[in-house]
Formats: C-alpha cells, structure tokens, sequence
C-alpha cells in the first residue's frame, strides 16, 4: 500500500516555492551533472567544468591569509599555546577571544548577539572607518551577511494601512534579496540602475518606482548595493547623498549592503553611516542598517560564515523585539566570529605577523586589480559585448547580444534568452556563468555574470574560451 505525502506542493508554505537563486540554477545543475559525466568517460568539447558562477575566492585558489588561520587552529585547539611555531601576536590575540568565551572555550554558545570583545572591535572598525562614533550596543553578528539581512527584513513583514509591506531593491540585485523577499513574503519594489551611466541610481527612476509600488504597496525600506553584485560600481558621495535624501522624504528605512568595500580596486568607499552623518540634521537621524562579512574582502572565508550589521538609531522597543529575536537563534558561530575579530583588528606594524599579512593581502589586492582591468578590456574587445568599469567586488556582468532567431529558439524550449546562452556556453566550453535573469536586467537587455578571480592561466582559458564560443554563436544563429 502507497503513503501519501503528508506534505506536498498544494499543502507546503506556497512562499518557499516562490525562492529562485540563480547563483546555483539550472546552469549549475547543468554543470554538475557535466562533471560527473566527465569522470564517467563522456567525450565533451573540454577537459573540465570552469566554475565561474559564484564568489568563492578559496575554491578559486586563493590562499587563506595566515595570521587568520593560525588564529582558528589555536582557538579551537589551545593547547597549541605552547608551540614555538605560532608567533606571540597570534597566541595574544587567541588569548583575548578566549577570554571572553564562556569557560574559556569556542564550544561554548556565545551571547546571541556575538562575543563582546568582537563586537567591541567592530565598532572600533567602524569609528576609525568613519570617523564617526560607534557603539557595540548596536552591532549584531551573524552567520554570514545573509543571516543578519534575512533577519532584519523580517522586521518589515507587516501590514500598514491594509497594504501589503514592499521594499525597494535595485536591478541587477543579489538574489538573496529576492530569495529573502519570497520566503518573508514582501513586495519587490524594483529599481533599476542606470548601465549607461556607470550603474548609478538616478532619482528619477527612484521616484518612478516609490510612486508604482506606493498604489497597492506600502513601502517601507529600500535596499541599496554599494559596492555592487553584479555590477561591481562603487557609487559616489553625491549619488549617496541623493539616496538618503530620497529616503528621508518617504520616511524609507535603509538597508545598506556594503559587503564587498575591501575589494574596491580605484575609487573611494563611503559608507552610508558616514555620509549621513556628515550631512548633518535632519538626515544624521535616520534610522540605518549596514552589513558586512568575512567572505569577501580578503579574508574570503566563505565556507566560516561570518558577518555583521550595524542597526542605529532604532526604536527602543523595535531594538528590543530585534534583541528577543536574535536570542531565539542562540548564536552565530563562535569560531566565525574569530575570523571577524582578525578582519576587523588585522596584525599592527611591528607585530610578528605584520610583514607576512601585509604580503599576503597586497598579492590579493594585485590580483583583484589586474583581473578587473583585464576582464572590462577583454569583454569590451569582443564584438556585441559592453562592459561597465568595475570599480570593486569580483565579478563581472556584460551584456550581450542574442540574435532574434537565438531569442526565439530559447522561448520554444522555455529558456530566457541568456539562460539558453549561459547553457550553450556550458555545454561547448564548460564555462559556467550566471544568466542575468538570476540578477534582474532592463527588459529587452541581456547579461550574464562571471567570477573573475580565477588563477591566471584559467583565467585566460576561460575568457578566450567566451570570445570563440561568441562568435560561433552570433554566426549560427545571426
């Protein structure tokens, strides 16, 4: 006799079904399934699967940073204090976390809110960042940036004046926003940057989205990238300031994803905290959350998951209800925390670890600077591609060309044209990217993007690899 399903698509939270995330689609379950067909003996068109599909710098190759790794080997295991090898700084710094670990150990459960001493050292981050006071009070930690984001958008999830809640977001976005929306059940609100002017958001289109969704929404925050994923600008002082002007007119809380501001390679980062607070009254009274990880940057330990936010000028009771709701999840991880204290406090001049950390993130810095050059020079150098400057994270997103009869061939087997794109690229190339639909794009405009971090010599196979699979596509189906 069959058992039925006590839980199926008609009967489970219809919001899950909604959750799309392009960063591990279809193209990448296209590609594992490559892999594993390759070691089975299956002749493909290449010797191997290049991942390009998500900003994993460790599985690109790059090198954990030493004084973070000694710092982790020494907090899970502190009978290593004794050891020669490990240098003085290193066993201080350990010594210090530990300290402030209940019983003096990283398998304790921390306070909800993170170890204090780590805390304490992200708003000293901040202060010298900003140069402008910061209080531990308001520094949650979490599991990741995404943790922390997940949990402060549901503090939106609520009905005002029978409308539905909504939160503007940008396009091109990072689909954990929209992932996140679907699952808390809030509105997009989508606006959409400005690609012919370096990816700014211009007021207008601004104005134009709050006055769409402000008909059967009501909009509560907007969401603001900076420096971007996918489209990795860096927006200016100016155009900062026009957001918070924009926000404090619709009464907007925002939510600032300043993730990837160590990976700025050629311009300046403000950070939103700062510039309000330098534009004085009324707008240094906003209300503000700011997120950052250890996965990017150049820590990169993406696989720790290890991040912050910085909540100000809260409510007391909103503060409070957000404190209760943070106890509920117990603690991030303990020895992700660490990493951030080494993020947040790296090694001084003069201290013995100093010299080779400075080695290890100016080869980091290099790197990250030559690819970006290289891969907005490449992409622009191939015909029906454009690719902005790409100022900071690690990915690049160009847009591209698709023949109408590659269009229309992708519509008749129920693909977007740059999903259908992205899988011929895999399939003839072994070059996995992301289709732009996962990112959001003005409608009639296709991209796609790409990690650019890779080691050079793959780096080099896989944009030579996009030049020839282009042109033998816009030829097949011009």
């Amino acid at each position: 006799m069959k058992v039925e399903n006590s839980l199926h698509s008609e009967n489970i939270n219809q919001k899950l079904l909604g959750i799309q995330y392009a960063v591990r689609g279809r193209v990448v379950q296209r590609a594992q399934q490559i892999e594993r067909e390759i070691q089975k003996g299956v002749p493909k068109p290449f010797e191997r699967v290049i991942r390009a599909n998500i900003g994993d710098c460790h599985a690109l190759g790059q090198q954990p940073i030493t004084f973070i790794r000694q710092v982790l080997g020494l907090a899970a295991c502190p009978q290593l204090m004794s050891s020669p090898n490990i240098p003085e700084d290193v066993k201080e710094r350990v010594a210090e976390i530990l300290s402030d670990c209940t019983k003096g150990s990283v398998g304790a459960y921390s306070p909800s809110n993170g170890l204090q001493i780590v805390r304490s050292r992200v708003a000293q981050y901040i202060e010298g960042r900003d140069g402008v006071p910061a209080s531990s009070d308001d520094i949650y930690l979490g599991s990741g940036a995404s943790d922390v984001i997940k949990a402060v958008l549901t503090m939106f999830v609520q009905e005002m004046n029978g409308k539905p809640p909504a939160i503007m977001l940008s396009v091109p976005q990072y689909p954990l926003f929209s992932g996140t929306f679907s699952e808390l059940g809030l509105r997009q609100a989508n606006y959409y940057l400005d690609e012919e002017n370096g990816w700014a958001l211009q007021v207008a289109e601004l104005e134009r989205c709050w006055r769409e969704a402000s008909v059967d929404s009501h909009v509560r925050a907007i969401v603001v990238i900076n420096p971007g994923n996918p489209t990795g600008q860096v927006l200016t002082r100016e155009n900062i300031e026009q957001v918070i002007k924009f926000a404090h007119e619709h009464n907007l809380f925002i939510l600032a994803d300043e993730v990837y501001q160590e990976n700025i390679v050629c311009k300046p980062f403000h950070s939103f905290k700062k510039v309000m607070h330098e534009m004085g009254p009324p707008y240094c009274g906003m209300e503000l959350a700011s997120f950052s990880a250890c996965s990017k940057g150049w820590a990169a330990e993406c696989g720790m998951r290890s991040g912050y936010v910085e909540l100000v000028r809260l409510h007391p009771r909103v503060q409070q209800a957000f404190n209760t709701a943070r106890a509920v999840m117990q603690c991030p991880t303990v020895l992700g925390q660490c990493i951030l204290d080494c993020v947040m406090k790296p090694p001084l001049p003069g201290e013995p670890s100093y010299d080779l950390f400075v080695k290890e993130v100016n080869h980091i810095h290099r790197v990250l600077t030559e690819r970006t050059k290289t891969a907005y020079e490449t992409f622009n150098s191939i015909p029906g591609f454009f690719c902005n400057p790409i100022d900071g994270a690690m990915f690049a997103y160009p847009r591209i060309e698709i023949p109408a009869k590659a269009q229309q061939h992708a519509v008749d087997n129920g693909m977007t044209p740059d999903e259908f794109y992205c899988l011929r690229l895999l399939e003839e190339t072994g070059v996995c990217v992301v289709p732009g639909t996962g990112f959001g794009q003005l409608p009639g405009t296709f991209h796609f993007r790409t990690t650019i971090l890779h080691p050079r010599q793959e780096f080099d196979h896989m944009m030579a690899s996009i030049r020839r699979f282009h042109v033998n596509f816009i030829k097949r189906y011009s």
